[in-house]
């Protein structure tokens, strides 16, 4: 059983028979009665994201997950088709299903398939993923010390806030979790 005081982020347990992983938490003492236990959890089935307190020293089950490897292989209309890096099987997945996922995927990129108990739940994508940048304003010459944005699609058709100095054709970071840009990448 894990308790309250064993929260940190990216931990697996069973809140009201769902499996929920700890995106955020924070301990909280206030001035009158019990301590709490503040978490952000991700719904592993439906993933729905939701705040909530507990009290200090409330036990839960933990779940362990199974990942495995896929890659992305295309999309047809709603359909998104990813292969076992193991065993070559192909799988459909529905785009609701993956959710925000799909702002950042390219053919070839491998994610990872999250499994309980032989049951397919989500998928998660790294922590950073490269685009290309399809079109942006130019920006002029002595912009690259400004700390100013300017809006950027990238190849996957998703719209983020990059540096004036990105031009068209730069290869960007982007943060998977926030979809935020990181850095430039050289190469």
């Amino acid at each position: 059983m894990i308790n309250t005081s064993d929260f940190k982020n990216g931990l697996t347990i069973k809140v009201d028979g769902s499996p929920c992983i700890v995106v955020w938490f924070q301990h909280h003492k206030p001035g009158k009665g019990g301590a709490i236990m503040r978490a952000k959890l991700k719904n592993l089935e439906t993933g729905a994201i939701t705040e909530t307190t507990f009290k200090s020293g409330t036990k839960f089950e933990e779940v362990s997950l199974t990942r495995k490897k896929k890659q992305f292989l295309y999309s047809s209309g709603d359909d998104y088709t990813f292969m076992d890096m193991e065993n070559y099987e192909q799988i459909a997945m529905q785009k609701e299903k993956l959710g925000d996922l799909v702002k950042f995927l390219k053919p070839d990129a491998e994610v990872e398939a999250i499994y309980i108990d032989d049951k397919f739940l989500t998928m998660d994508l790294p922590l950073n993923v490269e685009l290309k940048v399809v079109s942006t304003v130019p920006g002029f010459r002595g912009d690259s010390v400004s700390n100013l944005v300017k809006p950027a699609t990238l190849e996957t058709g998703v719209e983020v806030a990059v540096p004036l100095f990105i031009k068209e054709g730069d290869i960007v970071k982007i943060d998977t979790r926030t979809g935020e840009y990181v850095e430039r990448v050289s190469k």
